[in-house]
């Protein structure tokens, strides 16, 4: 409730701005303004918002099953990790507004470009909140599984994994935020649809109402990913919620 008084009293503070000061609204338009190109563009918008959507979460699919089986492999293997991370660092230095006209001129304008780039901002903070968590796993759990004959892989299975996994979604949560911006900007630098798109060509047309509208779009779309990752957390750690209401 704090949260939704405090953005209702900003779009209020916006919309009697724009009346009162008469600023023309092809500098800043009001948020009424916005909301009614929403709903005269909804056809347009939701037509455009599926593209990023799937892009969105086949990159983000992409890259969770690539941070988890790679974090996997060092958790068994630690020298990949020394002779790996440095690699992964030096990818998440390459900025994103220089390396993605080259994936779109490598792969062209359809959807791989798109899943790469999603794949790319994301797959880093998946990794370490894995990797990370597999190393704070208490080391009395892993040596009474070890004297119960447990296998390497089943103190894995029944000790590091689950103790990774507040991490995990941390770093999830994180993810899932820039996904949706990393396939929004592979669209606005080239792509056939998506709200990248309709954002440059009611940018070229001097909209920004409409701009701003599917920003609006992209923020709700954003949300909706991460409160669904949150409930996913909610449902897989159950347990970590069992005494809150006591």
């Amino acid at each position: 409730m704090p949260a939704v008084l405090s953005v209702a009293a900003l779009l209020a503070a916006w919309e009697i701005y724009v009346r009162m000061s008469g600023i023309s609204a092809l500098v800043l338009p009001a948020p009424s303004r916005v909301i009614g190109q929403i709903a005269e563009n909804r056809d347009l918008l939701w037509a455009n918002t599926l593209p990023t959507l799937k892009a969105t979460l086949l990159g983000f699919a992409c890259s969770l099953s690539l941070a988890f089986a790679l974090s996997v492999v060092i958790d068994f293997i630690p020298r990949i990790r020394r002779a790996l991370f440095p690699v992964f660092v030096i990818s998440q230095t390459l900025p994103l507004v220089a390396i993605a006209p080259l994936v779109v001129l490598w792969f062209g304008f359809g959807l791989t470009p798109k899943i790469l780039l999603v794949a790319l901002v994301t797959f880093f903070p998946m990794l370490v909140a894995l990797v990370d968590g597999y190393q704070s796993t208490d080391r009395d759990i892993s040596a009474l599984l070890a004297s119960m004959g447990a296998s390497r892989a089943g103190i894995f299975r029944r000790a590091r994994l689950p103790s990774a996994m507040p991490t995990f979604f941390a770093g999830l949560r994180i993810s899932i935020t820039y996904a949706v911006v990393a396939a929004i900007f592979a669209e606005y630098v080239g792509a056939r649809a998506g709200l990248g798109i309709v954002i440059l060509n009611a940018k070229n047309s001097f909209r920004p109402d409409l701009m701003l509208a599917a920003v609006v779009i992209s923020s709700a779309l954003t949300l909706a990913l991460f409160a669904a990752t949150a409930l996913m957390q909610r449902l897989v750690l159950g347990w970590q919620h069992a005494g809150d209401g006591q």
